[in-house]
């Protein structure tokens, strides 16, 4: 597979497949709308518990368009945010309060333990090598002061059957080899009739070893989307609704890191700390 060369380290590669997908400009209204914001409003409702006080210095790696990085620096931190895609660095360079740079996981420009606190919620997904995503946690690790916290995000392993299912797709071929497979290996390929890019798909257990091969502590887990974001026909609705969406946020707050149901939620949040 032809994979384009960042310059910064010559031995790192970001595949094309990836930047192309993401250069389509789609993942910054991805969690404006529809069922998604769940998943936006999970990833804030658990940051916003584990963040230092404001203000204190984010480094949002693979940050895509800044649709973190926005709330972030309106909550009064420093955000600064890198991205492999051209199109995200120069569409979160213009949010007030933020500075973007075109950057890759695994080979950070920052200085050693300078930031408070360091996001992959991104990343790690879009690398299925495990030696890369050690690295980058590695490199998260370096950069954030002693005591600092890590935060990363994942895909559950069958956030893909969840989904077939709720679409009704599973019961269709070439769907459900696809996700038989993906089940199996944890491997998503573009190439292979999916509506994603190239990603890799987690068990539940293995962002707590990769974040201890990199040397930090994990302090928690949180499961984002619960069982809500399988119910048909209704979570739009639900998150429309005011009252009805904060019962929906508090419900999967019970839940979140419940070891019996973390598995069923699309996204997970994985948090450690470098030790003092």
């Amino acid at each position: 597979m032809t994979e384009t060369t960042r310059a910064q380290d010559p031995a790192v590669h970001i595949r094309e497949e990836i930047l192309a997908y993401y250069a389509q400009g789609k993942e910054d209204g991805r969690l404006r709308q529809g069922s998604d914001r769940l998943e936006f409003w999970r990833t804030q409702d658990v940051l916003r518990r584990l963040l230092p006080t404001a203000p204190a210095q984010v480094l949002d790696v693979g940050g895509g368009s800044g649709v973190h990085a926005e709330w972030l620096a309106r909550d009064g931190y420093e955000v600064h945010l890198v991205d492999p895609v051209p199109l995200h660095v120069e569409q979160a360079g213009r949010l007030p309060g933020v500075t973007a740079r075109a950057g890759d996981a695994r080979a950070l420009f920052a200085q050693d333990a300078s930031y408070d606190v360091v996001l992959l919620l991104g990343p790690l997904y879009h690398l299925p090598e495990r030696a890369d995503r050690v690295r980058a946690l590695s490199e998260a690790r370096r950069v954030v002061r002693p005591g600092g916290l890590v935060v990363a995000a994942t895909i559950n392993r069958f956030a893909g059957l969840h989904d077939m299912l709720r679409q009704e797709l599973y019961f269709i071929e070439p769907h459900r080899t696809r996700i038989d497979r993906e089940m199996a290996e944890g491997r998503h390929d573009s190439e292979d009739g999916g509506h994603f890019t190239t990603a890799y798909f987690a068990q539940p257990h293995e962002a707590p070893e990769e974040f201890a091969d990199a040397a930090l502590t994990v302090a928690g887990q949180y499961g984002l989307e619960g069982v809500a974001w399988l119910m048909m026909g209704g979570i739009e609705d639900w998150l429309d609704d005011p009252d009805r969406r904060e019962a929906v946020l508090t419900a999967t707050r019970h839940i979140e890191s419940e070891p019996t149901l973390i598995g069923t939620s699309g996204h997970l949040l994985t948090a450690g700390r470098r030790k003092s």
